[in-house]
């Protein structure tokens, strides 16, 4: 199988440095990432990203909240629907969408694949479309975003273990090459989406996680920014630190052969693409 790393929109929010780590100006580059895979029974998007009509239709598709809060730049070369078209595919050739949470900057998308099955935690179906209660709730889900897809996949919690972690795997339709590794707290079903290639295991780690350094094997640095949005975003805080410490453990494992990254770090986003380290 064959992995593009995408970035399906930029977030810009203001400070900089204080959010992404390394910008010199005001406005820092917190990146959408997004996995095409390439397999022998077509394409399976992993997350979306921002879709089609959010870039040209913002509003009420999305959150102003959210929108103002990270200066969301909208861009439709960045869709992964023009992505995919550019290397030569159609949006038909999208058998299968896995999601990592159904939040707005990942699901966003959805629609624009109208032909693929997606794959979702049932937990976070259920929090998504049943228990879209307070003020960060309301704006995180936007049922406007999928509310045409008809055929959904929904998978609970347990499964055969993964490196220490329960996994979820025969996931319909899939290969057994791809497998969803629920990491709750970001939201109440979220997962991470583990890809096995020539060379080991690629973790998508979603939002487990938000800054690289925080699965340093000394202690956990984040920036200020990212530091504040998870904590407005989080759902269950000790399981999300749990997780983040499993996902360390296995990140400073020398015997696994598991290379992980998360969805908003642009740093990880470029060395995923360039298959080499991301700099700290």
């Amino acid at each position: 199988m064959r992995i593009h790393y995408l970035r399906c929109g930029t977030d810009c929010p203001l400070g900089g440095a204080l959010f992404d780590g390394f910008s010199k100006g005001l406005f820092g580059l917190i990146p959408c990432a997004a996995q095409l895979v390439e397999t022998n029974d077509g394409l399976v998007l992993i997350d979306t990203g921002y879709g089609t009509e959010d870039v040209q239709h913002p509003h009420p598709r999305l959150s102003r909240f959210f929108h103002l809060l990270l200066n969301i730049r909208f861009r439709m070369q960045d869709t992964a629907l023009s992505q995919i078209k550019a290397m030569g595919y159609s949006a038909r050739d999208v058998r299968h969408i896995v999601l990592t949470h159904l939040d707005f900057d990942h699901a966003g998308g959805i629609e624009d694949f109208p032909h693929a099955r997606v794959h979702v935690m049932e937990a976070e179906r259920n929090a998504a479309e049943k228990k879209r209660r307070g003020f960060i709730a309301r704006r995180r889900y936007r049922p406007v975003q999928w509310d045409d897809v008809r055929d959904w996949r929904t998978y609970s919690g347990s499964g055969e273990p993964w490196f220490g972690f329960d996994s979820v795997r025969s996931l319909d339709g899939l290969p057994p090459e791809i497998l969803m590794v629920p990491l709750p707290g970001h939201t109440l079903g979220h997962a991470g989406v583990a890809v096995q290639t020539g060379d080991g295991w690629v973790l998508n780690a979603g939002d487990a996680y938000f800054y690289r350094r925080e699965l340093d094997a000394d202690r956990r640095r984040c920036t200020p920014g990212l530091r504040f949005y998870q904590t407005l975003m989080d759902t269950d805080r000790k399981r999300r630190f749990e997780n983040q410490e499993r996902l360390r453990d296995l990140k400073n494992d020398p015997h696994a052969n598991v290379t992980i990254f998360c969805s908003h770090d642009e740093r990880e986003l470029v060395a995923m693409r360039r298959g080499s380290t991301p700099k700290q």
